[in-house]
């Protein structure tokens, strides 16, 4: 190697590490709940199994064969026969969905053992392995050929933001299959990060932050220390003025105030998330409670201010950034669907950590309102930007040509800046380490779907649980015992904050179940089952009257589910803009869609100057009808269409 280091003095390098009994994306070193992964939680059907089986046959392979097409494959190969140069395709960022789609597919392995899957880890990691310097580093934009150097724009070049998309792989095929090249890869790469970036070395960070949660997880996954510490070194080097200023200000990339001090989450959404996922990360593994209730502090004021009702996160196409407090437009809203997955990653350690179940709570909104609205059906074409207001339907899609708009109103195959198919992939694949907890004196279970969760309990004490349900159309949830101790345990379920009347049934008898976490304790026997019953019929949501975007409109919820209003159910798409809903009528289901009672002003025709010293309504309001309201995750998947969750309510009085 180019500084004297060889293979062998790598560390771990003479040991060959087995996979996890229980892989998962998240294993903190310690924490209030302990998370189960993709060995002791398997999801059967439902909502989120067929989509996982979408993933698994066809996003993955569609994602591999983009990336062939586009020639962010070749990348590495160019490099690996000296070919590269200023002309190589793809943003410098490019090498990220490479990593991402292994990382998707070594996850899919643990779930469902997949061929397919475990052949394409093996195609891309002889790829990547060809293309890695003998020093560690490893990127096909920078530092070949007539390339710019190494690490000459870590504003924008973005390598520490894709090596660490591929310690992220690496941790995952360490925790799916043990050590083998694609680990031998990461460990190289994160030993030279650590050699350039450490105490002695360029005491520099990158614009992207990202290399932080690789080197963390992956730390863990191998016992290397030095890792977690190298991610706090970078989390500590942030927020001082380290990049150089761009016009979108340092704040862009989180550099304008450290995190320790940071009030809120601002700048580029994914960026901020993923710094702070890296920061829950590093002060659990090293006690650091100032860090992590700095984060806390942060999520609490960017939920209660800069969220959408979607879960979605991001409020200014200009940064794909935060907005400021309040700054909520449903029709600029931009809500990058990597924000979502990213928004998702932050909460569930937070919660891991804390027990704050209004951290599941946003985990399940954003999960059934961006995650599982961004893919078609059939797991070949995109979302990127998650609008809450589509004025007009949106142009055909091109299912053959590379879309160069985020925000195009229909989904894509693919994108010029296509991280956001690889996200899903990655979270998809992995979704069942997001489900179910342990401690030591039980299980809880925190997102309802149809499966199997079992779990060790100390003591070698063995608990299995059937869970059977057809959530979220239905809102009944049932626990069914399959294998107990003989000493007693305790089974928690989360009850929504939305959930207001729930109720739980066991040996016959009902109590209330308050919003929260409620806790079952006994001694149980094979066989037993626990019925919680979610009230998941539609319900009327108003907005804070600060979110002034949106002040005078009413949403309808069902569930989990966030319901809109698509210009297809209308009998022209321009009605769209003059419709109000009567909030006096509450929504009632009808069929697969919810239905509310609405009218429509005439559509004016002409030019004329849109303003008006008349105070009042039009004369003619239309007559008052039926309109039927769908899941926002469905929008958009009959044809091009126009679309509002927020629906202006009539004033009355």
């Amino acid at each position: 190697m180019t500084d004297g280091t060889t293979q062998a003095d790598l560390p771990g390098a003479a040991g060959r590490r087995g996979p996890s009994a229980d892989p998962a994306p998240v294993r903190p070193s310690h924490g209030v709940l302990r998370p189960l992964g993709l060995a002791q939680v398997r999801i059967d059907g439902g909502f989120w199994g067929a989509r996982q089986q979408v993933n698994a046959v066809a996003t993955l392979a569609h994602c591999e064969s983009w990336m062939e097409r586009v020639g962010w494959l070749s990348n590495f190969d160019r490099v690996t026969d000296g070919t590269t140069g200023p002309d190589r395709p793809g943003w410098p960022f490019s090498d990220s969905e490479v990593y991402k789609l292994l990382e998707a597919l070594c996850w899919e392995t643990a779930r469902s053992a997949s061929p397919a899957a475990e052949a394409a880890i093996g195609r891309l990691t002889a790829r990547i392995a060809r293309a890695q310097d003998p020093d560690g580093y490893l990127n096909t934009c920078y530092g070949h050929g007539d390339q710019p150097p190494r690490y000459s724009d870590l504003e924008g070049g973005h390598e520490l933001y894709n090596t660490g998309h591929l310690l992220q792989a690496a941790t995952a095929r360490l925790r799916t299959r043990g050590a083998d090249e694609l680990v031998e890869i990461g460990r190289r790469a994160a030993e030279h990060v650590c050699r350039t970036f450490g105490a002695h070395g360029r005491a520099a960070i990158c614009g992207h932050p990202e290399i932080e949660l690789g080197l963390v997880e992956f730390g863990r996954a191998l016992g290397e220390d030095r890792y977690v510490d190298q991610a706090r070194l970078f989390l500590d080097r942030r927020g001082h003025g380290t990049l150089r200023d761009i016009p979108l200000g340092r704040g862009y990339f989180q550099d304008d105030v450290p995190i320790r001090q940071a009030e809120v989450w601002r700048g580029h959404a994914v960026r901020a998330l993923y710094l702070s996922a890296a920061a829950v990360d590093v002060a659990v593994d090293r006690g650091d409670d100032g860090l992590l209730a700095a984060v806390r502090r942060q999520w609490r004021r960017t939920v209660a201010r800069r969220t959408f009702i979607t879960g979605g996160m991001g409020s200014r196409h200009q940064d794909e950034g935060f907005g400021d407090d309040w700054e909520l437009p449903p029709d600029r809203a931009y809500c990058e669907t990597c924000a979502g997955v990213a928004s998702i990653m932050v909460s569930w350690r937070l919660f891991l950590a804390t027990g704050d179940t209004r951290h599941t709570d946003l985990i399940e909104r954003t999960l059934y309102n961006v995650v599982a609205t961004s893919p078609s059906g059939d797991g070949t074409a995109f979302f990127y930007a998650n609008p809450l207001h589509q004025r007009l339907p949106g142009p055909p899609a091109d299912g053959t040509q590379v879309s160069p708009r985020a925000e195009a109103g229909t989904r894509a195959a693919w994108f010029d800046v296509s991280c956001c198919p690889t996200n899903l992939a990655r979270t998809l694949a992995s979704l069942a380490g997001y489900v179910a907890t342990s401690d030591d004196d039980g299980l809880q279970i925190h997102q309802y779907l149809p499966g199997t969760v079992r779990v060790t309990l100390p003591g070698d004490q063995r608990v299995a649980v059937r869970v059977v349900t057809d959530y979220p159309a239905d809102g009944t949830v049932e626990v069914h015992v399959t294998a107990t101790p003989e000493r007693p345990w305790t089974l928690s379920l989360r009850v929504p904050a939305w959930a207001g009347g729930a109720w739980l049934v066991v040996d016959g008898q009902v109590r209330p179940a308050e919003p929260g976490q409620v806790g079952v304790r006994r001694r149980w026997r094979t066989g037993d089952v626990v019925r919680l019953a979610l009230p998941v019929g539609p319900r009327l949501t108003w907005p804070d009257p600060r979110i002034d975007a949106v002040r005078g409109c009413v949403a309808v919820e069902r569930g989990p589910e966030v319901l809109c209003v698509e210009s297809r159910d209308l009998a022209a798409p321009q009605l769209l803009s003059t419709m109000e809903v009567d909030p006096a009528v509450l929504p009632v289901q009808a069929g697969d869609a919810v239905h509310v009672r609405a009218r429509f002003a005439p559509v004016p025709s002409g030019d004329d100057w849109p303003y008006t010293s008349a105070a009042g309504e039009p004369a003619d309001r239309g007559d008052w009808a039926d309109v039927p309201l769908r899941p926002y995750h469905s929008w958009a998947r009959r044809g091009p269409s126009g679309m509002r969750i927020w629906l202006p309510a009539v004033r009355r009085g």
